[in-house]
């Protein structure tokens, strides 16, 4: 009698340690990509694309080194890799890395056209026109990455809208503040109507806009011109965010 209830007992032991380490690995499956302590959440994992699906083109994008790589091909439209989740008030914060001859951003709170649309259109060289879009075309908020002489890293921009919201033409401090051929930092936040970015701890905006309140968050490989530029690369890295209740 002694004996069996030994064995019952064993094996009530043995069982409730089974499940208590199945319960762990689970728990610590489901937080691996969170920050309890922050409330910050990796929107990339550093081994794959889970999560993620890539929009408007046929953009080559994978994984090396634990960053998300854009490689850029000749004939391929602006392409972009976005999350499969929609985000609406948030702090984002990221790494990215850029070859001096390409052009990228980081869309927020974006979507596509459903229909044929046609809106105004603040350009680059501060014109104001008229562009029409397609429907399925990538637009919303994007924060520039702009490795070129006009050093508008950081700036407001509208992807697939309205053009330039806010250039970094009277921000001397936010232009220098982009370090080329290295790692460079970004925070981005949405907060209501509310927006503001940084570039490696310099402000580089501060903007109010009513457009759009939730919309997913997109990696540009933006399309190429000219032979020279194929092949060249986008990196990203380090993706987090923390959303405002």
């Amino acid at each position: 009698m002694c004996f069996k209830n030994l064995v019952f007992f064993t094996i009530c032991i043995l069982s409730f340690t089974i499940v208590s380490c199945n319960s762990k690995s689970n728990d610590e499956k489901k937080n691996e990509n969170t920050d309890t302590n922050n409330n910050w959440t990796k929107l990339f994992n550093g081994n794959n694309l889970e999560g993620w699906e890539v929009l408007g083109g046929d953009g080559n994008f994978f994984v090396e080194n634990k960053a998300i790589v854009g490689e850029t091909k000749m004939g391929v439209k602006s392409s972009f890799l976005a999350t499969k989740k929609l985000y609406d008030n948030f702090e984002l914060e990221l790494e990215f890395k850029i070859d001096t001859t390409l052009n990228s951003g980081i869309q927020i709170r974006s979507s596509k056209y459903k229909k044929d649309t046609t809106t105004s259109y603040l350009s680059g060289s501060l014109e104001k026109i008229t562009r029409d879009w397609n429907p399925g075309r990538v637009h919303g908020y994007q924060v520039e990455i702009d490795p070129s002489d006009r050093a508008w890293t950081g700036g407001f921009y509208e992807e697939g809208g309205r053009g330039w919201l806010q250039p970094l033409t009277d921000n001397n401090a936010a232009q220098k503040a982009f370090k080329q051929n290295e790692w460079n930092t970004f925070r981005i936040i949405a907060d209501g109507n509310h927006f503001e970015t940084y570039l490696n701890g310099v402000q580089a905006t501060n903007y109010d806009d009513s457009l759009a309140s939730k919309g997913f968050i997109a990696l540009q490989l933006h399309e190429i011109y000219d032979d020279k530029q194929a092949g060249k690369r986008v990196m990203f890295r380090n993706i987090k965010i923390k959303e405002f209740n």
